[in-house]
């Protein structure tokens, strides 16, 4: 029986680049589109409803995981088999989505995620600025090591998940902020779930959001707190709630 594959767009700001990520998805390969708008100060949610996407807009800001929280919470409650995460910024190639559905539909993996990593010279040429680099080739061998995992970039923002893994994961659990996808992936390996990843192009351009150098160094300290919290409740030492299983 074929999956229903629900789209969700985290949106803030995005009026200038949500068509162009919208036309990208090749036509026929989702069932359905979700935009959740995060209090933009522009007309993002207009442009939405005029391109017939679904759309959901906070009374108030909640943050980039208060908007995910939202986004699969109404995935879910729209029958979704598959969740795939686009930012609407036109940063990522949403013409690859049927790549990154293979490897669910087949039961390859749980988990797809969009590695912008394939070559350090390729990443800074597509303009990721040095420091992220810097920041995320850090940060991932850390993960990979203290999770056993072998996954090439933990911090991308283009992600598939199955419908178990976000009715497993205690999603609404995490944090409203930027550390949110840190949370959920850490709590997949806790919970067994395997991780692939495919190789994206990436776009950096103005419009494209993007967190600045404090708040970049902010998250790095929040996904290494991330990662004591599971080494702790793993070995007993100190229990968290990240990692108590959700109830669908």
């Amino acid at each position: 029986m074929k999956k229903k594959v629900i789209v969700v767009m985290p949106a803030y700001n995005a009026a200038e680049t949500l068509e162009r990520t919208y036309r990208d998805i090749p036509p026929g390969v989702v069932d359905d589109i979700i935009l959740v708008d995060d209090r933009s100060r522009d007309n993002t949610a207009e442009i939405s409803r005029s391109l017939g996407i679904f759309t959901i807009e906070h009374p108030e800001n909640r943050g980039y995981g208060g908007n995910q929280k939202t986004c699969y919470t109404e995935a879910l409650k729209r029958g979704a088999d598959i969740v795939i995460m686009i930012h609407p910024d036109y940063q990522y190639d949403s013409r690859l989505v049927p790549y990154l559905l293979g490897f669910l539909e087949l039961g390859i993996c749980d988990i797809i995620l969009g590695s912008r990593i394939r070559t350090r010279q390729e990443t800074i040429r597509c303009g990721m600025p040095l420091y992220k680099y810097i920041f995320n080739r850090i940060l991932t061998t850390i993960e990979n090591i203290v999770l056993g995992q072998n996954v090439s970039d933990f911090h991308t923002g283009y992600r598939a998940y199955t419908r178990a893994v976000l009715e497993t994961i205690p999603f609404m659990r995490n944090s409203d902020g930027f550390v949110f996808d840190t949370e959920f992936l850490v709590q997949a390996v806790y919970f067994g779930f395997r991780i692939g990843c495919v190789p994206v192009p990436v776009r950096y351009f103005s419009e494209a959001s993007s967190i600045d150098f404090k708040n970049s160094v902010v998250y790095g300290l929040k996904t290494l707190g991330t990662l004591g919290k599971y080494l702790l409740h793993k070995s007993g030492l100190k229990h968290s709630p990240l990692f108590e299983r959700s109830q669908p």
